[in-house]
């Protein structure tokens, strides 16, 4: 659209042999803020804002579909990771260990859950099973996931590669590093550069460092929204796991302020959340 806008451009500067063609007496100059503007150059600057306007409508429509922006309620709290197909995380003997080890500790209270107790960040994938809504913002350049539970924002870089693992391991971070880009309607996210100070779920699910996960984020319909994350992380698992959460669309709702300790809004209508309360865990919140 842009190179068509330039040829109608062209059209208009050139004459007949294709030179740039003289101004005529016809073409009365006129004084604007102390320049002097001919009409066949007035006509000019009217076909470039022209073309302007019809490239952003083009671009636009183009990427109407490439949009998973507003505020997202998950459908349904689960205190552990449901993996897609069903069954159990893949843990390797140090992951079970692990795993084992922070049960005995939340129970007993020698671990503290952290994200609970003092208001960090959940971490990913942990945050995304939130019974909070989130919102996602598109700026160019950039996506933000900005989630009422705890105040935590992500920030999504795009059409960018990850950072190296000799910068990420200086100076890891709660919810990582995340690059993003679209495909087709699908807007991935690879993330990196976590801490080990999370869990992958309520239940004190381990990962390391070196955890790196992709989500794939789609709407089904308007009013749907889909993640698909894929975990990765050797040190822990024997192999690349799959977790699926699905969101509902609150166009009208503003997210609150999450102040730690003091009473939040009521998430008991979620799904699940009365049962992962009545548990031996439960969602203290």
């Amino acid at each position: 659209m842009f190179l068509v806008g330039l040829a109608l451009v062209a059209g208009m500067l050139r004459g007949k042999e294709g030179t740039i063609a003289p101004a005529t007496s016809r073409e009365t100059k006129l004084a604007v803020s102390g320049f002097s503007v001919s009409r066949r150059v007035r006509r000019l600057l009217s076909v470039i804002a022209v073309v302007v306007a019809m490239t952003s409508t083009a671009e636009a429509q183009d990427n109407s579909e490439w949009d998973v922006s507003g505020t997202w309620w998950v459908q349904r709290y689960y205190l552990s990771l449901e993996l897609v197909g069903g069954g159990a995380l893949p843990l390797n003997e140090a992951g079970q260990q692990k795993y084992a080890e922070n049960i005995v500790g939340l129970e007993d209270g020698s671990i503290l859950d952290e994200a609970r107790r003092l208001c960090v960040p959940d971490g990913v994938p942990r945050i995304l099973a939130g019974p909070y809504p989130f919102r996602i913002v598109h700026t160019p350049g950039q996506t933000t996931i900005l989630y009422e539970l705890n105040g935590v924002v992500r920030f999504v870089e795009m059409d960018r590669p990850i950072y190296p693992d000799e910068e990420l391991e200086i100076l890891p971070r709660y919810s990582g590093y995340s690059v993003g880009r679209w495909e087709g309607d699908t807007l991935v996210i690879e993330t990196a550069g976590f801490n080990e100070k999370t869990f992958i779920d309520a239940t004190g699910a381990p990962h390391s460092y070196q955890m790196r996960t992709v989500e794939r984020i789609r709407k089904l319909d308007d009013g749907t929204l889909e993640n698909v994350i894929t975990v990765t992380d050797a040190i822990y698992y024997t192999e690349p796991f799959n977790a699926r959460f699905v969101y509902d669309h609150y166009p009208s709702m503003r997210l609150r302020d999450y102040v730690c300790g003091e009473p939040h809004r009521d998430i008991s209508h979620i799904p699940g959340v009365v049962e992962a309360r009545q548990s031996l865990r439960p969602f203290n919140r």
